[in-house]
């Protein structure tokens, strides 16, 4: 089988292609993997029978790339979670959305089998009337001023309306939670290293984790088996804002909602900081996601939970902050 995978060299594209070589080695697997990023410089080694191209998911070389390559499964890895200081909205929407379009384009005009996508639960959105515990036959609303999300949501727009003209093109589509592992580093971890955690008042803040092996798991699932569809993927439970508070021994401090917006307002246009107010939203109305169709329909477990996953994410920030020999930060 011959697989190709965007944004190969990221955080979780290079686990996900680490795997599959290991897997080739030890399982007696067949699979030529082609792995291609933005980043000119390959983060493997030749020797373990990787093919690397340097390719803009945005770029009319895509069609060329699958069809010499003979693609059967494409994992659509690549995506802007975490902008730049430099990014902007337009750019942002030309990968996410326009990059995915054309990624799409070539899979149907190429033949390609199956494509496998990452999602986000940011494309439900943050809303005051979500459910407590989502679905994944819920609404995918997401929410305009935080592009992320609304960017998930119009991606997801788009895998549908292929779904009704392509359907010979299987999908499936991961959304994700919070991805947590040994050297994770984002823009929620980034909250968790304060001294101090920030709370919405009125809100528990939940926060549903997912350890990042388990995310290549379902990946590796993804491209080996025969189920299709939307799936959830988070590890069972949640954690609310106190209780991550209370793991890492820190207070919690909570804010209304108009002091936080005007601050973050503020901080924003005076570029000091790139978040803006909408991240009142973001963490005031966390999507919760139910994990029962991964689990059930998808047959895949999760090995740690949400809770397990965090205390192992601290473990192992304790650990590399103590190699560094920089004191207790988390």
């Amino acid at each position: 089988m011959n697989i190709l995978i965007t944004g190969a060299s990221g955080y979780l594209g290079t686990q996900l292609v680490n795997r599959l070589i290991d897997l080739n080695k030890t399982n007696g697997q067949k699979w030529n993997i082609i792995a291609t990023d933005i980043r000119a410089d390959s983060a493997f080694n030749k020797e373990d029978g990787i093919r690397y191209i340097q390719l803009d998911v945005r770029s009319p070389q895509v069609q060329a790339v699958i069809r010499e390559n003979n693609i059967h499964t494409v994992v659509h890895l690549a995506t802007i979670v975490t902008p730049g200081k430099k990014s902007n909205r337009e750019f942002e929407y030309s990968v996410d959305v326009k990059g995915t379009d054309n990624i799409l384009q070539a899979c149907v005009e190429n033949q390609v089998k199956r494509v496998v996508v990452t999602s986000s639960g940011a494309a439900y959105g943050y809303h005051a009337d979500n459910p407590e515990w989502i679905k994944e036959d819920d609404a995918i609303r997401g929410n305009e001023e935080f592009s992320y999300s609304h960017h998930k949501r119009l991606v997801e727009e788009l895998l549908k309306d292929y779904r009704k003209k392509h359907p010979n093109l299987e999908q499936v589509i991961f959304r994700i939670g919070t991805i947590l592992g040994d050297t994770v580093n984002n823009q929620i971890t980034n909250l968790f290293e304060k001294r101090v955690l920030l709370g919405i008042s009125g809100s528990n803040s939940p926060f549903v984790f997912i350890w990042d092996q388990d995310v290549v798991g379902c990946l590796i699932k993804g491209i080996n088996g025969k189920e299709t569809g939307i799936f959830n993927v988070a590890g069972d439970g949640s954690l609310t804002i106190d209780e991550i508070g209370e793991i890492l021994g820190k207070p919690v401090i909570r804010l209304p909602v108009w002091l936080v917006k005007s601050i973050l307002f503020i901080l924003k246009r005076l570029s000091l900081t790139q978040y803006g107010e909408e991240q009142v939203n973001f963490l005031r109305y966390r999507p919760v996601l139910d994990n029962h169709n991964l689990k059930s329909r998808f047959h895949y477990t999760p090995k740690k939970t949400s809770r397990e996953v965090f205390l192992y994410y601290v473990e192992k920030k304790h650990y590399a902050i103590r190699r560094s020999g920089k004191g207790a930060v988390v």
